[in-house]
């Protein structure tokens, strides 16, 4: 079987992480994306063992997380998707090595409640940089969020609204927009999948056109899907099955539509449709 496949942006390293990371060059890579098996017993594929014990698993997880730091550029950026509960421990893993910039809590009702916890409702999006400040930083900015009935603002901006940024509102550090993939239509697999939109946003932040980014855990492909139609420059790590990441780059078209879907709501106050229908109802739209 061979171990590194091309593609027309990028390669996929169909192996071990461990094994892979130790072929991409140090200090090569603009933006590196985790998102590791989070230990919950779930299968996956034969090569992985989900169900480690704790020490095993953070010793595992230490061990792609150095390697990571070391392929970082200067300015890079290192964004780590898991649970709570693991991100706590790699959070003060990484305070030692790199600069913290965000938790993110990405808002994600995909589990049952637990009986004696808080219902999991989230998440967890870890965002650090190597060094102090970002190479890239071009966050999207988003449209006023409206009644789905009336179309009016769900928030009261104080007297400000008229002084808005016409381009949209800053992005926070809660995301409520991400939802899972769960339409046939969109879906690959059959564990777990990363959205479009998610990845989208994230390279959209912290990367540009001709940029090196590193998805240490390819899985579906999402990452790479969204790099090939960014004009990123890419390499992907997936020890499984990697012909879903195949399939879909060579179906890419269907990618695409998707992308401008979600990316035409972007950067301004109202999307094209929520607007026309506040003027046509005499609601305020800013037109500066």
């Amino acid at each position: 079987m061979r171990k590194k496949i091309n593609f027309k942006n990028g390669i996929i390293f169909n192996q071990d992480c461990l094994d892979a990371l130790n072929r991409v060059e140090d200090g090569s890579v603009d933006l590196i994306f985790a998102d590791p098996p989070f230990n919950l017993n779930k299968f996956y594929n034969a090569n992985v063992n989900d169900n480690l014990s704790e020490n095993e698993y953070l010793e595992w997880c230490y061990a792609w997380l150095e390697l990571s730091v070391q392929k970082l550029k200067n300015g890079g950026s290192f964004y780590l998707w898991n649970i709570p509960k693991w991100n706590t421990h790699f959070a003060a893993f990484l305070n030692s090595k790199l600069s913290f910039k965000n938790w993110i809590a990405v808002d994600f009702k995909a589990s049952m409640p637990i009986k004696g916890k808080l219902y999991p409702a989230h998440y967890s999006l870890l965002y650090y940089v190597k060094g102090k400040k970002p190479n890239s930083f071009f966050p999207d900015r988003k449209a006023i969020e409206t009644c789905g009935n009336c179309y009016k603002d769900l928030k009261d901006y104080g007297g400000y609204k008229s002084k808005l940024n016409s381009k949209g509102i800053s992005l926070s550090d809660i995301w409520y927009d991400i939802h899972p993939v769960r339409h046939s239509k969109y879906k690959n697999r059959s564990a777990n999948e990363l959205p479009l939109k998610l990845l989208d946003r994230i390279i959209q932040t912290s990367s540009q056109e001709g940029d090196l980014v590193l998805d240490i855990f390819s899985g579906s492909g999402t990452a790479v899907v969204a790099c090939e139609l960014k004009n990123r420059n890419w390499i992907g790590i997936e020890i499984g099955d990697i012909q879903v990441i195949k399939d879909r780059l060579k179906n890419i078209s269907i990618e695409a539509k998707l992308l401008h879907a979600i990316r035409k709501n972007y950067n301004s106050l109202f999307t094209e449709d929520i607007k026309a229908l506040r003027e046509s109802m005499g609601i305020w739209v800013n037109d500066n």
